[in-house]
C-alpha cells in the first residue's frame, strides 16, 4: 500500500478519501484553492498545499499546479475523486510519466471511453445494444443535420469529452439544432476545456440505470445496479439501489444489465472502479457511456454490499488483486442517496453564502457525507452540492420511512437548500410505488 497520496479534489469526496486512507494507514496531502482554505477536507489531511485562485481552471483543473504539489509533497499516488480531472486521460498519463500512480483506470482505457464514437463501437462489437447516434464528434451544423436526417428527432446533444449531464441539450427539430449544439459546446468548453459535441436519439421519458464495475486488470466484477432516474436538467438528484425497475422485472432483467455492463467494461480494457450507464427506452436497455471514475452515488452500493469502493480503488492502484469473486458479492437491503444542494428549492438557482447552522441527521441507517460544517461558506465557484444524505433499510419501504424522518431532522440555516424538494419526492405516492423516469420531477406538484 502507498505511504502517501495526494487528493486532487475538494469537499466531501476529498474528506471521504482522507478518511479511508487513514483507516489504511496512508498519509494524505490535500490541495485547496484560495476559496477553500478553511474547509474540513484541508484540515483532515496530514498535509495541505495551496494550488491557486478560486476559479476551478486556476486551481482544481490546473494540472501543472497539482503535479507540482504531488512532487513537492512526495506523494506516491494521486486520487482524483470525481469531477475535475478524474476522467482526463492526458492528466492520468502525465501523472504516470511523473512517476506517480493515478488511482483510476489506465489512460488508454480512459481514452476509449472518452471518445463517444469509439466507446459506442467497442460496446456494439461486444454485443451491447447502443442508443442510435452520431458516429463521432459532430464538428459542423451540416454534420449535425445529416445525423438528424438519419436517425430522426428529437436529438440529445451531449459533450463529447465529459459527463455528468453537463451541457446536455435537446433539439426538437432542425430549426433548434444549431442553438442546441452551440449551447452544449460552450458549456463543454467551460467545464472540460473541449467544445466537441455528440448526438444521439432522445427518449422523452426513459429510465436511467447504471451498473457499478470493479476490476483489477484480470478479474472484472459487477456490484449490481443503481437507479438514477430522478433528475433535473440531466443532473441526478436522488439515486437508489436496488432499482425498482429491476425489482419489478425480476432477476433475469438484472442479469441482462450486468452482463451488458461487464461486456462493455472488458471491451474497454477497464481496471479499477467504474460505472456503465444504461438508458432504458421502450423497455430495453441501451449502453450510453462508461464513467472512468468513482460516482457521486457510490455510497448506496457500499451501504448494500459492504464493499468499500474507495478502499479497493487504492488497493488495486497499489497492485493488489481482488480478494473475492462474483459469487461473493451480495446485496442486502435498500439504500437511497439524496443530493443536498445550496439552491433555491423553487427557482433552482444557486444559493451561496455562510452556513449559520449545519446539522445533519443521525440514527440507524443514516450516513451523511459533507465537506461543510457550521460557519463554513459555500462559494459560487463550484458545484453547489453541500452534502449527500445516504439512508438505508432492510426494504425499500423501510428506507423510505427512514428517509422522510432524516430529511425532516436535517437542519440547514443561512442559505437556501433543496431539502424541501427531497421531502416532496419522498412523500410522493409515485415515488413510493417506484414509478420513476427522468421526467419524474416535472410531474411533482409544485410548492
Amino acid at each position: 500500500m502507498f505511504r502517501k497520496i495526494l487528493i486532487a479534489n475538494r469537499g466531501e469526496i476529498a474528506l471521504r478519501i482522507a478518511t479511508v486512507c487513514r483507516s489504511l494507514g496512508v498519509r494524505t496531502v490535500a490541495v485547496y484553492s484560495e476559496a477553500d482554505a478553511g474547509l474540513p477536507h484541508v484540515e483532515a489531511a496530514d498535509e495541505a498545499l495551496a494550488i491557486g485562485p478560486a476559479p476551478a481552471r486556476d486551481s482544481y483543473l490546473n494540472q501543472t499546479a497539482i503535479l507540482e504539489a504531488a512532487r513537492k509533497s512526495g506523494a506516491e499516488a494521486i486520487h482524483p475523486g470525481y469531477g475535475f480531472l478524474s476522467e482526463n486521460a492526458e492528466f492520468a498519463r502525465a501523472v504516470s510519466e511523473a512517476g506517480i500512480v493515478f488511482v483510476g483506470p489506465p489512460p488508454e482505457a480512459m481514452l476509449r471511453m472518452k471518445d463517444k464514437s469509439e466507446a459506442r463501437r467497442l460496446a456494439a462489437a461486444a454485443g451491447v445494444p447502443v442508443v442510435p447516434g452520431s458516429d463521432g464528434t459532430v464538428e459542423t451544423l451540416a454534420d449535425g443535420l445529416e445525423v438528424g436526417r438519419r436517425i430522426g428527432y428529437p436529438l440529445l446533444v451531449k459533450a463529447a469529452n465529459g459527463g455528468g449531464g453537463i451541457g446536455m441539450t435537446v433539439a426538437q427539430d432542425e430549426a433548434s439544432l444549431e442553438k442546441a449544439m452551440r449551447s452544449c459546446a460552450d458549456r463543454a468548453r467551460s467545464a472540460f476545456g473541449r467544445p466537441g459535441v455528440y448526438l444521439e436519439r432522445y427518449f422523452p421519458a426513459p429510465r436511467h440505470l447504471e451498473v457499478q464495475i470493479l476490476g483489477d486488470g484480470e478479474t472484472t466484477l459487477h456490484l449490481f445496479e443503481r437507479e438514477c432516474s430522478v433528475q433535473r436538467r440531466y443532473q441526478k438528484v436522488v439515486e437508489e439501489t436496488a432499482s425498482p425497475l429491476v425489482l419489478d422485472k425480476g432477476p433475469a432483467f438484472g442479469e441482462r444489465l450486468y452482463a451488458a455492463a461487464l461486456a462493455a467494461a472488458r471491451a474497454f480494457g477497464y481496471a479499477n472502479a467504474g460505472t456503465v450507464e444504461l438508458l432504458i427506452g421502450d423497455g430495453e436497455p441501451y449502453f450510453m457511456e462508461m464513467n472512468a471514475r468513482l460516482q457521486v452515488e457510490h455510497p448506496v452500493t457500499e451501504a448494500t454490499t459492504g464493499v468499500d469502493l474507495i478502499g479497493w480503488q487504492l488497493r488495486i492502484a497499489a497492485g493488489e488483486r481482488l480478494s473475492f469473486g462474483q459469487s461473493e458479492v451480495r446485496r442486502s437491503g435498500h439504500a437511497f442517496e439524496f443530493r443536498i444542494y445550496a439552491e433555491d428549492p423553487v427557482r433552482f438557482l444557486p444559493s451561496p453564502g455562510k452556513l449559520l447552522h449545519f446539522e445533519p441527521p443521525v440514527g440507524e441507517g443514516i450516513r451523511c457525507d459533507s465537506g461543510y460544517r457550521t460557519g463554513d461558506t459555500v462559494t459560487p465557484y463550484y458545484d453547489p452540492m453541500i452534502a449527500k444524505l445516504i439512508v438505508s433499510g432492510a426494504s425499500r419501504a423501510e428506507a423510505i420511512e427512514r428517509s422522510g424522518a432524516a430529511l425532516a431532522a436535517f437542519r440547514i440555516e443561512g442559505i437556501k437548500h433543496n431539502v424541501p424538494l427531497h421531502q416532496r419526492i419522498v412523500a410522493s405516492e409515485a415515488f413510493r410505488r417506484g414509478e420513476l423516469d427522468t421526467r419524474f420531477l416535472e410531474r411533482l406538484p409544485k410548492l
